[in-house]
């Protein structure tokens, strides 16, 4: 009787939502409402989505496409470019898919079952900031797409596309820049966690599946200010899905990936609580040889080296740090200190995301990403 009044409570909660979508998603420009709710609705209803379990082998390239029975998925490439004049870039492009427990029951072509949202920044040192621009649509109608059978992602003239060669080609038309990319894998995949299966908290369900493309090599053009030039560089690419994905007591999360400069590459991660302290946090380095050395919680650990605050937020970030990982340290230095990103017409966000250099010894010996959430009240905002 009991698991009877439960069901019916869910099915009565899944109507009134439905109702929710179709009034407060159905008109121009409301996408950002549309999103936060599909947050709370996810937290009322609590819809059926896969569950991310260890032991389960991931497959290619079927899992270089979405897979759309899970929560959340995004596709993040990351990376350093360099002009004609030697000018050094950070680029940062993502895609982003929402599953919103909206069923297959509901038959309206209109029913915003997945949504697609991207993010692209360039980090400039010449301008002192960000360029940055943002998208989100509901999956389909030709507008936004994710394909489940390979990396092939669309949304308005935004794409991103991997092809049988195992390469990747780019168009991110911005509002303060365009940039069309050719990123060339030149390693194997680099399978987080236990073969893919990425802890991220002391529950086992806290997890996601999660590989990664190093030491991609990047040509293109980029197109700012009206002026177009050949650039050149790597980048780093992540692939991460799941379900429930942290802690209830987390706060957010600071992550790194970087290309070395001798051909190693280094992911590393905290996920930090609202006490802040450190909930969980791992790291791995595949050396040149392929050989890999994967850090367990306590070996990893993230030290504060000097704070920047946000003149918008007042948020404080931590733009430079030393990262321990085993008995190695490497120092964080940031290309430039303002690479907060404001995302609340889409994720809903506000954080860090910016291009940084890896030190070792007094020396660079890297270029990566790195990437701070939670160090924003929404007070602040």
């Amino acid at each position: 009787m009991l698991a009877s009044r439960s069901a019916f409570r869910r099915a009565d909660e899944r109507s009134v939502i439905r109702r929710m979508w179709r009034i407060t998603c159905s008109g121009p420009g409301a996408w950002l409402a549309c999103l936060l709710l599909f947050i709370f609705a996810s937290a009322w209803a609590a819809p059926s989505f896969s569950p991310v379990i260890p032991g389960q082998a991931l497959l290619f390239p079927r899992d270089f496409g979405a897979h759309p029975n899970f929560r959340n998925e995004w596709w993040y490439i990351t990376g350093w470019l360099q002009t004609p004049d030697k000018q050094a870039l950070g680029f940062q492009l993502t895609f982003f898919r929402v599953a919103t427990g909206e069923g297959a029951d509901n038959p309206s072509r209109f029913a915003p079952r997945q949504l697609i949202l991207a993010h692209a920044a360039l980090s400039d040192p010449a301008l002192g900031r960000l360029r940055h621009d943002q998208k989100i649509a509901r999956e389909g109608f030709g507008l936004a797409d994710a394909e489940q059978d390979n990396t092939d992602l669309k949304l308005d003239d935004w794409r991103l596309v991997r092809y049988a060669d195992g390469h990747y080609q780019a168009r991110i038309t911005a509002r303060e820049f365009t940039l069309e990319l050719s990123l060339k894998t030149t390693q194997p995949l680099l399978l987080q966690g236990d073969q893919g299966f990425s802890r991220k908290g002391p529950k086992p369900e806290q997890a996601s599946y999660y590989y990664s493309e190093p030491q991609l090599q990047v040509d293109g053009k980029l197109t700012r200010g009206g002026k177009e030039i050949a650039v050149s560089g790597s980048a780093w690419l992540d692939h991460e899905w799941s379900t429930t994905l942290l802690d209830p007591e987390a706060a957010g999360w600071d992550w790194i990936g970087a290309n070395l400069d001798d051909g190693s590459a280094l992911m590393a991660f905290r996920i930090r609580g609202k006490n802040g302290a450190t909930l969980w946090s791992h790291a791995v380095l595949r050396d040149k040889s392929g050989r890999l050395t994967r850090f367990a919680p306590e070996q990893v650990h993230f030290v504060p080296r000097r704070t920047w605050r946000s003149p918008r937020t007042n948020a404080s970030y931590p733009v430079a740090l030393q990262i321990e990982t085993g008995g190695m340290a490497w120092e964080v230095v940031p290309l430039l200190d303002d690479q907060e990103l404001d995302s609340r017409q889409s994720t809903g966000a506000v954080y860090w995301e910016g291009a940084v250099m890896l030190m070792h010894k007094g020396q660079i010996v890297g270029r990566g990403y790195l990437e701070m959430t939670g160090y924003v009240s929404p007070l602040k905002l």
